[in-house]
This record gives structure tokens, sequence and C-alpha cells, in this order.
């Protein structure tokens, strides 16, 4: 008896190979314009009762992204998050495609739910000295306040906490060796060990600095989340921590009683495209140990 064999169908298995194709392309696209909340709880003993429940939130790499009309899905997820304090780690602009009045009415509307402090990243370091003039009055326009290796006390209730802002470091002759150099230099001066003290900065990759400092929390941005992140294994691609970066996203503990927290970013540079990474804002509540 001959045996009959099943016809393949080689057209139906491409539309299912095209449909999925169709399927992974539009779920990226929707996943680098869908911004999502990250809420982050972070207890310490150092905090004053005053400051229980404080909540900061954190913006980075904005990069001139427009997230909808005027940004406004980017607006109102930071407006859901009812901040006390926000603040912005870096990139605020984009050095290869500049647009400084979208950045900065960006941030003007962030100034109207809560306090904004900023801090310089690597895109901002690249600015002509005339661009970051530009960029610097823009800010103080928009009601937000620059930290340019600066610190500021946050009062609440009779009680203060530290906020510090360090100012990217950009090129250095001596690389690596220079940049921590200065870092650590800033950090010396800056830190008031008798207060809680939040810190602000671009880069993870610096983290070896922030351990050995007064900082209590610092807040990175800077790694884009890896840019692709694949299952089980994160990040892909960091700038200034290359292959498979080992900070790019999340709580981090740096030493004892002090912690590292890297947002994922909102906005994209010279490579286009998140996948599986949406972009991220970070709500941080304080608490206190034992308050």
């Amino acid at each position: 008896m001959a045996v009959r064999r099943r016809r393949r169908h080689p057209a139906r298995k491409l539309l299912i190979w095209l449909l999925l194709l169709a399927g992974l392309v539009l779920w990226t696209l929707w996943g680098n314009t869908a911004p999502q909340l990250t809420s982050v709880t972070y207890s310490i003993s150092a905090l004053p009762r005053e400051f229980e429940g404080y909540r900061v939130v954190q913006v980075s790499d904005l990069h001139d992204a427009q997230l909808g009309k005027g940004n406004a899905r980017l607006i109102e997820l930071v407006k859901e998050a009812r901040p006390d304090l926000i603040v912005v780690t870096g990139d605020i602009i984009d050095s290869n495609r500049l647009n400084i009045e979208r950045s900065a009415d960006t941030v003007a509307q962030l100034t109207l739910l809560a306090p904004v402090y900023c801090v310089t990243g690597n895109h901002e370091a690249a600015l002509r000295r005339e661009d970051y003039q530009r960029l610097k009055q823009a800010l103080a326009q928009a009601g937000a306040v620059l930290l340019e290796d600066q610190s500021v006390l946050l009062r609440r209730g009779g009680a203060a906490i530290q906020l510090l802002g360090l100012q990217d470091i950009g090129f250095y002759p001596g690389g690596m060796r220079d940049k921590r150099a200065k870092l650590n230099n800033a950090l010396t001066l800056l830190a008031d060990r008798s207060l809680f003290t939040l810190g602000l900065s671009h880069r993870p990759e610096l983290l070896d600095c922030y351990a050995q400092s007064a900082l209590d929390l610092v807040l990175c941005g800077h790694a884009h989340g890896g840019q692709v992140r694949l299952p089980l294994i994160g990040g892909l691609f960091s700038p200034g921590q290359g292959l498979f970066p080992r900070y790019t996203s999340g709580s981090y503990a740096i030493a004892p009683n002090k912690t590292m927290i890297v947002s994922r970013g909102i906005g994209n540079s010279k490579f286009p495209l998140r996948v599986n990474n949406r972009p991220e804002v970070v709500l941080i509540e304080l608490r206190g140990k034992g308050n």
C-alpha cells in the first residue's frame, strides 16, 4: 500500500514568520514610546523623621525625546507619582540633534509638579561653550536648578537632607584616572557626613567613587538599560561599560548602607531603538529605619 505524504505549505509557514516579525516590530515600536513607572522603597536609619515617605522622581537621559505631543505621556506619568522632588540625571539634550527649546519646555512642565534639580551628562559635556551656556540659561528660565559640583539643603519640618549634584566630567587627557580624581575631589569637598546625602550623577560605572564617599544614595543614568535587554541576561551594551554591562537598571548595594539606583532613562541617542527595554521613570520613596 502506498504511503501518502503530507503536503508542505511553504506559503503558510512564510506567512506565520512574517506575522511574528510584524508583531515583534510593532511591540518594539510601542515599547519605545510607552514609558513605565518603577517604584523603589529606600530605607536607611540616617533619614530624618520629617522626610519619612519623601517621594523623589528620577528622570534620566531625555535626549530630546517626545513621548506624545509635548511629552504628554511622560509628564502624566510623573504627575501620577506625586513627587516631592524631581531630579534629572543628565543627557537632557542630545548633542547629535540639539533642540534646547524642546528639552527646556519638558523641564518647565516638570517644574509645575515639584522642584526640579538637574545634573549634566556626557551629551551636555560635549556641547560647545556657547550652546552649553544657552542650555543653562534655558533651564534657569524653566525654573530648574542645575547643580554643577554643588550641593543644596532640602528642608522639611525643621529637618534637612543634602542634595549633591555632580557635573559630568567629559573628556580628560588622563582618561578614567583623571575622571575619578576630579569626582573624588568634588565628593570630598561637598559631601556632609552629618546629613543624609542624596547624590545625583550621570555615570554608574564610577560606583567605586560613590562607594568611598559620604553619599548614602546615588541616582545615575547613562546606561539606557543596556539598550537591548535579553531575558535572563539583561542589557547588551552600555557606554562606559561595554558589552553585557553590570549596572544598567535597578538598585545596587555598593557599600554598607550605600546604594546606587540606575534608571533605564527615557530617550535614545545614536542607536535609535530600545528592545525589550521600555523608557523608565523611577520613583524612590524614602523611609527611615526605626522611624
